[in-house]
């Protein structure tokens, strides 16, 4: 078997060989007359009139020689056979194709449609040229590419030569293209708020910094999607407002984590949580039928139907069900030693980082689908108290042990909101890089008055879990270290 850099040389050679007949091997235009599944989808018409077409695309496949040649074309839209026939092609055709192309090349043909006598819906080249000579190989089309950092770093090549891989980002696309239409058929506004804040808001996650030249400022990549600018919005009289855009946290990855994804948040106003869950119900059903198909799904372990009811989980009672720790009377000390107890690691020693690290144990034991209720005050800094006072108006959609999207009815008063942001600066300055920045132009608009307000975020997530794959294999291009030397 040749090796990479004995096939680079036979092509390159091949590429001189063109350059030196006068042919260009990427010329600028091409004379592509359909797009291949336009032309499968009305084939037997075409074919019976003997329609002469021009398709492009990459040779996928190429077998047989001298007389009778026959080659897969793949144009992103679908497959379409080429046959080269002697004397049907003219003989400078079969010799061009076979001095100079190769698979992975880019070509264009020229030619009459028919069926094979097996019913191979086929074009009969009259005429080849090339669009763009490749100088490297595709993958091997039985094995593909196996090691998982070389597949991820070629990704190009990965989706190439993966039909179920090109299916889960048509799908992808499918899934936000059915959240933007069914939030803006409920009367919500797309827009688009900063990337680069000041102050970080919306999320209690470790930020990535970078500077502002011209201001000579140091700024912040956002780690929510506008939460603190879309409440602004409201507070400026839109009553339903969205956003769909990347978020960026400085944190660990693993297979429900990454540092850069896709969100969505969306906020009404006149609206409390009650009001959220039944949106986001509906919302959460309508892309599980409209994207997968189904309402029913089994992954990480899990099997749910998301045509069920939504019970509702206490998140007190919850906690206190699976573990017998009672989060309104345990010390910090008692939740430390129940997580010693459970061989739970956890970062930090505040009420907060303990609080939710031995949550996160209870949940992966819920299939859902249900809603996460009743939080500890402390876990939400931005939302309504309940009339108890220490717990807030928070819904969480919980799918095969996780969270996947959280909402409140949002904190509008202006007081309670500045004493909220003052605790969680006593985190930030004994050493919780995961704890929310105070933003105090915030305050400041609550003052000027913000109407009762439901917010929502979620996404990148609930398309892998959905999926039943980790979050990094459902993202195009995942970041990857760089090639060394």
């Amino acid at each position: 078997m040749a090796s990479l850099e004995e096939i680079r040389a036979e092509r390159l050679k091949k590429l001189n060989d063109l350059i030196s007949e006068g042919v260009s091997a990427y010329p600028a235009t091409s004379q592509k007359t359909h797009f291949i599944r336009d032309i499968l989808d009305d084939f037997d018409a075409r074919a019976s009139r003997e329609e002469e077409v021009v398709v492009a695309g990459r040779v996928m496949a190429s077998r047989g020689q001298g007389a009778l040649i026959f080659a897969d074309l793949f144009d992103g839209t679908a497959k379409l056979q080429v046959v080269i026939k002697l004397p049907e092609t003219p003989e400078s055709v079969r010799d061009f194709y076979e001095r100079f192309v190769d698979i992975g090349d880019f070509i264009e043909v020229r030619g009459i449609l028919f069926a094979t006598k097996t019913g191979q819906k086929s074009i009969l080249g009259r005429d080849v040229s090339m669009l763009s000579k490749a100088l490297l190989p595709l993958p091997d089309k039985y094995h593909g590419l196996q090691d998982e950092e070389l597949r991820l770093r070629l990704r190009y090549l990965d989706i190439l030569t993966s039909p179920e891989l090109r299916e889960m980002f048509e799908r992808k696309a499918k899934f936000w293209q059915t959240i933007r239409t069914f939030l803006i058929e409920k009367g919500f506004l797309e827009v688009e708020t900063p990337t680069l804040e000041v102050t970080t808001g919306g999320a209690e996650a470790r930020p990535f910094m970078t500077h502002h030249n011209d201001f000579d400022l140091d700024v912040f990549m956002r780690i929510s999607v506008g939460e603190l600018w879309q409440k602004r919005l409201m507070s400026a009289g839109f009553p339903k407002t969205f956003e769909v855009g990347r978020v960026y946290r400085n944190e660990g990855s693993s297979p429900e984590h990454m540092q850069e994804f896709t969100n969505c948040e969306f906020y009404m106003a006149y609206a409390n949580y009650d009001d959220g869950m039944k949106l986001v119900q509906e919302l959460y059903r309508t892309i599980a039928r409209e994207v997968f198909g189904t309402t029913t799904f089994t992954t990480r372990g899990h099997t749910f139907d998301l045509a069920d009811e939504w019970r509702k989980v206490d998140y007190r009672e919850e906690v206190l069900r699976q573990t017998g720790i009672d989060l309104a009377t345990a010390s910090d000390d008692d939740i430390k030693n129940k997580l010693a107890e459970l061989k739970v690691k956890y970062d930090g020693n505040n009420r907060e980082r303990l609080t939710d690290t031995l949550w996160k144990y209870c949940r992966k034991n819920i299939a859902g689908p249900a809603f996460l209720v009743n939080h500890p005050l402390l876990v939400a800094p931005l939302a309504k108290k309940n009339i108890d006072g220490t717990t807030a108006q928070v819904f969480q959609p919980i799918l095969a042990g996780s969270e996947l999207g959280k909402g409140y009815s949002e904190l509008n008063d202006p007081l309670d909101q500045r004493k909220r942001f003052e605790v969680q600066q006593e985190l930030l300055a004994k050493g919780d890089k995961e704890a929310m920045m105070a933003d105090w132009d915030f305050v400041e608009m609550l003052e000027h008055g913000m109407p009762p307000t439901c917010g929502f975020g979620f996404g990148d997530r609930l398309f892998a879990f959905l999926s039943d794959k980790p979050l990094r294999d459902t993202q195009a291009f995942p970041l990857v270290r760089p090639k060394q030397g």
